[in-house]
């Protein structure tokens, strides 16, 4: 038995000299319900994450992923290198690695919902802070969200004059920069703020290859992969006319070169998880080209808010569009490094391109005022994302004879959505308030192929529909109340109803297989907790239990080609509970602590998944009771965990700080996080699973001038731990975590 996620995540353990000399922990302000409110007094389970810990979780050089494991409850990662993180809130997420997969789990950024995958990479920086609002929100935010929302808030212009930056450099010429300026263009009228995001890392995996392959000799190359260039700009004016109304226009662009997901083939053996023997900084592929990707983004939105006196009426109107790449060697090596009955087994590469995409996105919503004790909004959101990509990938059994040069397809996506709803709140008695919410939804998808995959000869062979439109209509609903025992404690219930829209899987194509499809799913959850602040608030203890039944639930497994096929499973069942702890003992001492668990379970006798087979021959030792159908082997996986859905995650963090003067102080803090047992496919095997992950970080260095200035040297991944993060069932072939980064910070502030 296992548990799962639900308390507040406290701000930092000590964002500043001066937080860290402060006894009490002072308040957390989220806007979890579109309004800002203490965290402790909010009916749902919500972390919030600072910018300050965010930006050391990444000091180093990490994207988004950083955030897995410190928030309980929250884990992500990538098959496919840093422009498609996929999360899971509470065990639910999506394996799909298909460009136009849809996840259950939605990301905001500045109140903009970010649908695509690729856009979900969009960096965060200069941030204020982060919030995970964990299980179904699909009443006030967001499209799909059946597993929660993680919103990413930046630091807003401001009527006076202020900066700040932070700067790491480390090994593998790793570096980081991440800073904002801004202030008064015209006094109490005018306000701007630009920030920047600069990251570089240096190629450090060798590849070590040599021979012939589909793109010709490869010659063998140190420093070959593992690097990147990430630069992004932000810029954001706020106008303010009178006292009722404000505006602000933001706009931003993003530049990024850098290496795909690296799968090391055969890194895994045959009835054994451990990595331990594969080395990391050195690979063989035979194709993919070194596995470049490379994306640019770039957006805008228009935020006005008046205020009417009684209600604030609220419109944000927003847009995004990006082009690019991503190329692998998916098999992960050399064809010969991996016989199957003595035959070498692989040519497989993959590259998938989006040619154009644009979303629109409308929301209007109107919202009372915060002083009495009956509060209440409403609104409505349109969404358009239309989309041209290509896929290209050579099966992995061909022989080099039977390479086909036309084997790629171009597909057009168009999703549109649109959704009304409403919320209210209500003090029933003092101290006790009920929370209502409901929203209807239309999601509506169309996939259409516009290219087929065609022989060598340049003869289509494709006898599958070549346009598929799915459309539901669902509601969604949340019930919470708040019990305010004492000034110090609070207790909440809250049931909640989540949607996701159906899915369409347009890859198949590449290989003349017709599209595939999943229903829509719905969320049914019911959660309750305590939150408290301690001992003069020096102590945040927030604890909650919670479980949930998601029917029809979309699963993605894979084909005998490896590519994934989707569908859906009768239901699965989860339960769980959190505690998270923040304390500072005495003067400057913070800690910090987080423990989840989760207990997840697919319920379907009649759903199997494809297992890692090679020309029918199984190359893991699967657990489940398995069919054969032709050369393809199945696994039945009633009973199985989600994939990627940990049954315990812990995290801890402490900092003490030794004032040396009356403005200056030297600190040491670390953190470190350990991930229990996690299945990472629908079927289980000895191999791919993870148990007991773990990593840590160090800093040690001086704050000066009470806090407007930092220096330090840190570490990542201190201890080097090598864990696995994903694989390529086929060919035994893991992903790992980010190397060990040490390196020297500089950070600093002034207003």
């Amino acid at each position: 038995m296992a548990m799962t996620a639900t308390a507040a995540f406290a701000q930092d353990t000590a964002t500043s000299a001066d937080s860290a000399s402060d006894a009490r922990l002072g308040d957390i302000v989220v806007t979890a319900e579109r309004r800002s409110e203490n965290l402790q007094k909010v009916p749902l389970s919500v972390a919030a994450v600072s910018g300050e810990q965010l930006r050391d979780l990444q000091s180093g050089g990490e994207d988004l992923l950083s955030l897995s494991g410190r928030v309980p409850g929250l884990y992500a990662e990538t098959t496919t290198g840093r422009i498609f993180p996929r999360f899971y809130i509470r065990g639910l997420g999506n394996i799909d690695f298909y460009l136009g997969a849809s996840q259950p789990v939605e990301i905001i950024q500045d109140d903009v919902v970010l649908e695509h995958v690729v856009l979900k990479s969009n960096p965060v920086y200069d941030t204020r802070q982060v919030e995970v609002l964990r299980g179904p929100q699909g009443t006030l935010f967001g499209r799909n969200t059946t597993a929660g929302i993680i919103k990413f808030d930046s630091i807003q212009p401001s009527q006076q004059f202020e900066g700040r930056g932070a700067f790491t450099y480390g090994e593998y010429n790793t570096v980081t920069f991440d800073g904002g300026v801004g202030g008064p263009i015209i006094a109490d009228k005018l306000a701007f703020r630009v920030s920047t995001l600069y990251q570089h890392r240096d190629n450090w995996v060798d590849n070590v290859y040599t021979g012939a392959s589909a793109d010709g000799t490869v010659t063998p190359r140190n420093n070959a992969l593992g690097g990147f260039d990430e630069r992004d700009v932000r810029v954001q004016l706020l106008f303010t006319p009178t006292d009722a109304l404000s505006i602000t226009a933001s706009g931003h662009g993003r530049w990024y070169d850098g290496t795909s997901t690296i799968f090391h083939r055969a890194g895994l053996t045959r009835g054994s998880n451990s990595v331990a023997a594969e080395p990391r900084d050195r690979i063989a592929l035979d194709e993919g080209q070194n596995n470049p990707q490379g994306y640019d983004t770039f957006g805008g939105s228009l935020r006005a808010a008046y205020d009417f006196g009684p209600a604030v009426l609220t419109s944000i109107t927003a847009y995004e569009t990006t082009s690019g790449f991503s190329r692998g060697d998916t098999d992960g090596g050399a064809a010969a490094n991996f016989p199957v009955n003595g035959v070498p087994n692989g040519f497989g590469q993959s590259q998938g391109q989006i040619r154009d995409l644009d979303q629109w996105t409308q929301e209007l919503r109107l919202a009372s005022d915060d002083t009495s004790r009956f509060k209440w909004q409403i609104g409505g959101i349109y969404f358009d994302n239309r989309d041209i990509t290509d896929f290209y990938q050579r099966a992995f059994f061909l022989t080099t004879a039977a390479r086909n040069p036309n084997n790629w397809v171009r597909l057009h996506d168009v999703n549109t959505s649109w959704a009304v709803f409403g919320q209210a709140s209500y003090e029933v008695l003092p101290r006790f308030t009920v929370t209502a919410g409901v929203r209807e939804t239309n999601d509506t998808k169309t996939t259409t192929l516009l290219k087929t995959a065609d022989t060598a000869a340049g003869v289509v062979t494709y006898r599958g529909r070549t346009s598929v439109r799915l459309s539901d209509t669902r509601p969604s609903w949340d019930v919470s109340a708040l019990y305010q025992a004492t000034p110090d404690v609070s207790l909440y219930v809250r049931v909640a109803r989540g949607f996701r829209g159906p899915t369409i899987q347009g890859r198949s194509a590449v290989f003349n297989s017709d599209f595939t499809t999943a229903g829509s799913e719905t969320n049914l959850s019911y959660e309750g907790g305590v939150k408290s602040s301690l001992f003069g608030d020096t102590l945040r203890v927030n604890a909650s239990v919670f479980a949930y039944s998601v029917s029809n639930i979309q699963l993605n497994g894979n084909d005998s080609n490896g590519n994934g096929v989707l569908f859906n499973a009768d239901k699965a069942d989860a339960y769980g509970a959190e505690l998270e702890v923040q304390w500072r003992p005495v003067r400057n001492l913070s800690l910090r602590a987080g423990l989840s668990g989760l207990h997840t379970e697919i319920k379907d006798k009649r759903v199997y998944a494809q297992v890692c087979a090679l020309n029918g021959i199984v190359v893991c030792t699967v657990q489940d009771p398995t069919i054969r159908i032709g050369s393809n082997v199945f696994a039945q996986i009633d009973g199985n965990p989600l994939p990627n859905a940990p049954q315990y995650n812990l995290d801890f963090a402490g900092r003490y700080d030794l004032p040396v003067s009356d403005r200056g102080r030297l600190f040491i803090a670390t953190d470190w996080n350990i991930q229990g047992y996690t299945n990472l496919v629908l079927y289980k095997t000895n191999e791919f699973t993870a148990n007991g992950n773990f990593e840590g970080g160090l800093k040690f260095g001086y704050s000066g001038n009470n806090g407007q200035y930092e220096i330090a040297l840190f570490a990542r991944n201190i201890t080097n731990q090598k864990n696995l993060k994903g694989v390529i069932e086929n060919y035994l072939a893991p992903v790992f975590n980010e190397p060990r980064i040490i390196g020297i910070s500089l950070s600093g502030s002034f207003r």
